[in-house]
C-alpha cells in the first residue's frame, strides 16, 4: 500500500507542477491554444490561485512524507487538490453542456481519474 500510495503522489506532482506552472505563466489566449479548455469558464484571477494552490500542493504531497515533519499535511494537500479537481470537472461540464463541446465530456473523465487519485491518496494518508 505504501508503494502505491508514493507512487500516486509523485504522479500527482508531477501533474499539477505542471498545471501550475503553465496557469501561473500562461496568457488566458495561450492557454487556450496549449489545450487547457477549462480555463475558459473561469476568470483569470481565479485561475492564477487554482495555479497558486496546485503549487504549494505539490510541495505538500511530498515534503511532510519524505522529511516526517507534520506527515498528515500530505493527506490534506490531496484533499486540497481533490476540491480543485472538482471545479475543473464543473468547468469542462459547463463548457460541454452549455457551449455544445462534445470533446469536454473527455477532460471530465481526465478530471474524475485524476480525482479519484487525489482521493485515494487523501484517504490513505489521513
Amino acid at each position: 500500500m505504501e508503494i502505491a500510495l508514493w507512487t500516486a503522489q509523485v504522479a500527482l506532482a508531477l501533474l499539477f507542477a505542471l498545471s501550475g506552472a503553465v496557469k501561473s505563466a500562461m496568457s488566458r489566449e495561450r492557454l487556450l491554444k496549449t489545450g487547457q479548455t477549462g480555463v475558459a469558464a473561469y476568470p483569470m484571477p481565479v485561475v492564477r490561485f487554482a495555479a497558486i494552490c496546485e503549487l504549494v500542493a505539490v510541495l505538500g504531497l511530498i515534503l511532510p512524507r519524505l522529511t516526517g515533519i507534520a506527515p498528515v499535511l500530505t493527506g490534506w494537500a490531496a484533499a486540497g487538490l481533490a476540491v480543485v479537481m472538482a471545479g475543473a470537472m464543473a468547468g469542462h461540464w459547463r463548457l460541454a453542456v452549455t457551449e455544445r463541446r462534445p470533446a469536454e465530456y473527455r477532460n471530465v473523465a481526465a478530471n474524475v481519474v485524476i480525482l479519484a487519485v487525489c482521493v485515494f491518496v487523501a484517504v490513505g494518508r489521513l
